[in-house]
């Protein structure tokens, strides 16, 4: 992580990726690995967070920091191509009412999900989870995991706590049917660096 922060050359406050490139046939449904991770710094991004909930929910949800929330204004906003937001929090019993927005949201990897935790009747808890650094992510169709564990301007240990957290969770998700090596490549790069290669085995996990 010290290495990513040498070589970084833009003037801004690079996002810190980890790819990491996973032995699972993403084809096979219990190979293709969602989930979510706390990371412990945070991503250093506040995140827009829009939840779907019934109004007597609204003022809980705007308590606990939500950006938005409501329901059928922002299913019109959503129809109309309003896309300010990151993240897409919604109760159970209002999801057969985001079927109107399922096909712009999907596509863009916001639709509420109940695997990732954006599905629940807890708006308070999953919102302050979001806000506090809890991120999604999703083996794509090359079966690697991309995803952001912080900024240029983090220190090398907070960086590689956050890997390190993500790296923990997938080798905790490794499915049962998924054969030979798991963990194939790691690399880390910022926005516009080169990419790192990191060895898998280094990884205490």
């Amino acid at each position: 992580m010290s290495l990513v922060k040498q070589v970084n050359t833009t003037k801004f406050d690079a996002s810190v990726d980890v790819h990491v490139r996973l032995g699972v046939d993403p084809r096979k449904a219990d190979q293709a690995l969602r989930g979510t991770v706390s990371l412990p710094h945070g991503t250093g991004k506040t995140k827009r967070v829009l939840v779907f909930c019934p109004p007597e929910k609204v003022e809980e949800a705007k308590a606990a920091g939500a950006d938005y929330a409501g329901l059928e204004e922002f299913i019109q906003k959503v129809s109309d191509g309003w896309m300010d937001i990151d993240v897409i929090i919604a109760t159970p019993n209002v999801m057969a009412q985001l079927g109107k927005v399922a096909r712009i949201l999907g596509p863009r990897g916001l639709m509420p999900n109940p695997k990732t935790g954006t599905v629940t009747a807890d708006v308070a808890g999953a919102v302050q989870e979001v806000k506090k650094g809890k991120i999604a992510f999703r083996v794509d169709k090359f079966g690697i995991v991309h995803s952001s564990v912080g900024r240029v301007s983090f220190t090398p240990e907070q960086l590689a706590e956050n890997a390190h957290e993500l790296v923990s969770t997938l080798v905790r998700m490794k499915p049962s049917s998924a054969k030979g090596i798991y963990m194939k490549t790691v690399s880390v790069a910022s926005t516009m660096s080169p990419g790192i290669a990191v060895d898998p085995k280094s990884f205490k996990v």
